[in-house]
């Protein structure tokens, strides 16, 4: 009885140290005084002279007009103002194609939560059927819409609702 409980006791801790071995990396990191060669760093890890990775999160904050599209009261029209940003956000996606987004889309707090959530949606549906217009493929581009439930800026006045009433781009990593 002894002998057996020991075995148990052993062929546990070996089920438990092996489920905590470190696996094999699938990229090595170069042996040091070894050099690189260079890519487009999509993907990568690669970074550039700011020390930003290109194609990630940080590196479309620096490159596109902004990652946000304001909207009109009730409204889910793209305007003038919309399209140039969102025509620097398909350009950056276009430049890094294995990249996928999330559009949100915000309201105010006016109105209920059901219509806010259907309003967001709209917003957010309307930019993502720009950025396909322009080139983008829709399979990288999925939507979703938190209505009223968080918003930029709190206060009840004209500048907060503005403010609140958009959608968002959002890189995934």
């Amino acid at each position: 009885m002894a002998k057996l409980t020991s075995k148990l006791i052993v062929a546990a801790a070996l089920v438990a140290t092996a489920g905590c071995a470190k696996k094999r990396p699938e990229v090595l990191p170069p042996a040091p005084g070894e050099t690189v060669a260079p890519t487009d760093g999509a993907g990568t890890g690669a970074q550039t002279g700011t020390g930003v990775v290109p194609g990630s999160r940080e590196d479309f904050q620096q490159s596109v007009a902004s990652d946000t599209v304001n909207f009109a009261l009730d409204s889910y029209d793209i305007d003038p103002q919309a399209r140039s940003i969102l025509d620097s956000q398909a350009a950056w996606l276009q430049r890094y194609p294995n990249v996928r987004v999330t559009i949100e889309g915000h309201a105010d707090e006016r109105g209920t939560r059901e219509y806010n959530l259907a309003l967001g949606d709209r917003r957010a549906n309307a930019a993502s059927n720009y950025l396909a217009a322009r080139g983008v493929s829709a399979a990288r581009i999925t939507t979703i819409s938190y209505g009223k439930e968080r918003p930029l800026a709190l206060g009840s006045d004209e500048s907060s609702y503005a403010k609140n009433r958009r959608a968002v781009t959002v890189v995934l990593q």
